[in-house]
């Protein structure tokens, strides 16, 4: 495989092409979701609309002519550039951490729902959070345990004296910690996820740390990895999903990752996985990830730029009464549209119909998102510029 190296010559700026993906264009989901699929702008799926970086795109292409696409062995250098990428750009080695591979952050959570919960059991999540997270939890047979998240004037924080109690009924032995937050933006702080790790290990409640967000760092913040905490407090069981999906967006071609320190954790999730063949390579999944980690540095250094250029250009041009809850984190922009005095089911007809804007309701993310909605800005300026020029014509006409 040929490739270059992070500091090579590589084009350093995302390409700024408009790439709706054919799943947020479909007209009989937007129908279905939004109430009609006319002239409506999609914004609603978390994931980018740029060119994925070139030397991902020229390895992919130079793997198709290889005319070859038989099982493959996965090579140690696929691990170690994501364990290289990490310490590059958050200081964590993995030292003394097992990782396995995984087909996605959900199969990663259903199989760790199934091996570490039994039927019945509570399973905490904190919303407004990324809706996927209830369905693993209910088609498991597990309850969700909602510990919602505490929005005053300086944003979200957790209800920790709440998670406290949550976590106290024996009956609860899982949580679902969603780091960087999704869809509200926060990343946490140390203090936070040290007292997440002291509250659980206390009550014998098993830690998935979903961080597949990790890269995604706004305004000179930093990610602390769970296991970072974890591993100093006594008792404390986890595990962290990661991968590349979400930082140059694969996520139609790319594995994940599981990160755990026990050997339990790993050899029950592998023996799960192996028994339902979830572990076969891929041969396009093994190239773009090890080439994604080790050629575009550069190309992500644009993209964090494009999001950190776009939350300026809705933190400037979005109209009264909406507002924008600050993001840390991801390239989701949580818009509050409470001002609008909408109810639940009128906003996103309202967002469709009036402002021709296809964006993810907050109601979606738990009765706690009701009056905001998810806005994926991981897109060229002008098409967030055409979303803010559409949001400030509706609001004109009211």
């Amino acid at each position: 495989m040929n490739v270059e190296s992070n500091h090579g010559t590589g084009s350093p700026n995302p390409p700024r092409r408009w790439l709706p993906r054919p799943q947020a264009t479909d007209p009989e989901t937007l129908d279905r979701l939004f109430g009609t699929s006319e002239n409506l702008l999609p914004l609603w799926i978390a994931e980018p609309s740029v060119e994925a970086p070139p030397g991902v795109v020229e390895a992919l292409a130079e793997r198709v002519a290889d005319h070859h696409y038989g099982y493959e062995v996965r090579p140690e250098t696929t691990l170690e550039a994501f364990w290289a990428w990490m310490a590059d750009r958050h200081g964590w080695s993995g030292e003394d951490l097992r990782t396995v591979v995984s087909p996605s952050v959900g199969t990663s959570i259903g199989v760790l729902i199934e091996q570490f919960t039994e039927p019945g059991q509570g399973v905490i999540i904190q919303p407004p959070v990324f809706t996927d997270f209830k369905t693993l939890i209910r088609d498991a047979g597990r309850r969700v345990v909602a510990s919602p998240l505490e929005l005053d004037v300086e944003g979200y924080r957790m209800d920790l004296a709440d998670l406290e109690v949550r976590a106290a009924d024996p009956d609860t032995t899982m949580m679902i910690l969603c780091s960087p937050h999704n869809p509200v933006g926060r990343v946490w702080s140390e203090p936070e996820l040290r007292a997440v790790a002291e509250i659980c290990a206390r009550h014998g409640v098993f830690v998935i740390a979903d961080e597949i967000h990790a890269d995604l760092i706004l305004g000179g913040r930093r990610f602390v990895p769970f296991a970072g905490v974890a591993t100093g407090v006594p008792a404390c069981r986890w595990a962290a999903t990661h991968g590349p999906i979400k930082t140059f967006g694969l996520a139609g071609v790319c594995d994940t990752l599981v990160v755990a320190a026990e050997d339990e954790v790993i050899g029950r999730f592998e023996a799960r996985s192996s028994q339902l063949h979830l572990t076969r390579n891929n041969v396009f999944s093994l190239t773009a990830f090890e080439t994604a980690y080790l050629t575009a540095s550069r190309w992500f250094a644009r993209f964090l730029a494009l999001i950190e250029e776009n939350v300026e250009a809705l933190r400037s041009g979005l109209p009264d009464p909406i507002g924008l809850i600050e993001p840390e984190g991801t390239y989701l922009a949580w818009l509050d549209l409470r001002g609008l005095d909408l109810g639940v089911r009128e906003l996103p007809g309202w967002l469709a119909t009036e402002a021709g804007l296809a964006l993810s309701p907050g109601h979606w993310f738990g009765r706690q998102g009701a009056g905001f909605a998810r806005m994926t800005i991981a897109v060229p300026p002008e098409i967030v510029g055409e979303a803010v020029s559409r949001l400030t014509g509706a609001v004109a006409r009211r």
